[in-house]
């Protein structure tokens, strides 16, 4: 993919404080084109939906905002990301901020190498078909290239294969076929799903028993994405809180989700905030990613935290993130939809272990912000202001009397919709 990478700024000062016709004119001038398909006010137009699943019958919206000041791997990037969340893309934002001062975050990631899976029963010996199985080797992945030329055509193709065995089931004796496949700048489920049907009778004579599944697995641990960074105790201080302070708090929070799966669930949460509105803002698919992301959790047996924090010899904080992420700049809603396109192209993305490296990146910043929160004033008070206006919104303020009613309710610290509503009223009869 040719995005017509621009190198801009992702330090904008006081973009928060911009109207929306103003953040938009800055996206514009930044790329240097418009931006109609990302800040247009149907970026997806119903009829093109209409080609993309069944029964539609509209486009449903999310609030798409940017998240500013990261430098990935010495780049600047603004980031699009698409959530209805408060204080997410605020939080990032901030956390990138600081992170920046230290040289941004450093993300590195594996080759685009996906997992798919063939089911094999009615065998009559399991050893000897997996004997086979490797033996053929050569034979299956030329089998499985001539299965998908196009994807050879660009560089891809299959790599390697692996075979197990489960002399019980609840199925019976099993057999599991996985190809590993290079999908290059596809997420891939589609590639691999065709080619893994193409080489199926070829499995099926060369063990003797019925295949039955043919199905990527969205469990891509060949396909990982880290990201690191380090953030200084002064950069850390605010308000009454010392560095120092702040720093240990977080580590120490993070301590709490590596000793226990309650906490590592919304801990890890926390990173797919950030994950997930990038993925989504790219047209990629979030619930393959979330499925893969838990299910590495566990990968030891008791499900943990994604990311590790902690102090290192310099007194500095140090913060590492690694998850799967099997993500695509080509292919499925990313190539048709036009706001998944633009999005690409404000961040310059060209391949997918870029985009991958972005991602890992936010989730890293996204995840340092709740642990910052939760370690000082709490999570809910980087939430308090955005949530009291959605209340006001709710109870039917409209303009300035968004931010009125909103104010009112923090101040009181009695954000309900029924506060809300008499406030109204009382701005009315006033």
């Amino acid at each position: 993919m040719n995005s017509g990478r621009r190198q801009t700024g992702s330090r904008i000062p006081d973009f928060y404080n911009m109207n929306l016709d103003e953040r938009q004119a800055h996206l514009v001038e930044a790329l240097g084109r418009p931006l109609d398909g990302l800040l247009g006010p149907e970026g997806l137009e119903p009829a093109l939906a209409d080609s993309m699943i069944e029964n539609v019958v509209g486009v449903y919206g999310l609030p798409l905002g940017i998240a500013t000041n990261f430098v990935v791997n010495g780049r600047e990037i603004l980031i699009p990301m698409a959530i209805e969340e408060p204080s997410v893309v605020a939080g990032a934002s901030f956390m990138a901020k600081l992170i920046r001062e230290s040289g941004g975050f450093t993300a590195k990631v594996d080759p685009s190498h996906m997992i798919g899976q063939i089911q094999v029963l009615d065998l009559q010996d399991l050893q000897e078909a997996e004997t086979t199985l490797h033996e053929a080797k050569t034979q299956i992945l030329e089998a499985a290239d001539e299965a998908g030329p196009m994807m050879l055509a660009v560089g891809g193709g299959a790599r390697s294969i692996a075979v197990k065995t489960f002399a019980q089931s609840p199925a019976g004796p099993m057999l599991v076929f996985y190809l590993i496949y290079d999908t290059v700048d596809a997420m891939g489920a589609n590639s691999v799903n065709t080619v893994l049907e193409g080489i199926a009778p070829l499995i099926e004579i060369l063990t003797g028993g019925r295949t039955h599944l043919r199905i990527l697995s969205n469990l891509a641990d060949r396909r990982l994405a880290r990201s690191t960074c380090h953030v200084s105790p002064a950069s850390l201080a605010f308000g009454e809180f010392e560095g120092k302070d702040v720093r240990d708090g977080v580590v120490e929070a993070w301590a709490f989700a590596a000793v226990d799966p309650y906490r590592a669930a919304t801990h890890n949460k926390g990173i797919m905030n950030g994950v997930d509105a990038v993925v989504i803002a790219t047209g990629n698919d979030w619930r393959a990613v979330e499925a893969g992301a838990h299910a590495y959790a566990a990968r030891e047996g008791t499900y943990g935290p994604l990311s590790r924090w902690w102090v290192d010899e310099s007194g500095s904080l140090q913060g590492e993130l690694e998850m799967p992420l099997a993500l695509g700049t080509i292919g499925g809603a990313t190539g048709v939809h036009p706001g998944a396109r633009d999005a690409l192209a404000l961040m310059g993305v060209e391949t997918a272990q870029e985009l991958s490296e972005i991602v890992v990146s936010v989730g890293l910043a996204q995840n340092l912000a709740a642990l910052r929160a939760l370690a000082t004033e709490g999570i809910q008070h980087g939430h308090m202001g955005l949530h009291a206006r959605q209340v006001a919104i709710a109870a039917g303020a409209r303009g300035d009397e968004i931010e009125a009613v909103a104010s009112a309710m923090i101040e009181e610290k009695n954000i309900l919709v029924d506060r809300a509503e008499e406030l109204l009223r009382q701005r009315s009869d006033g």
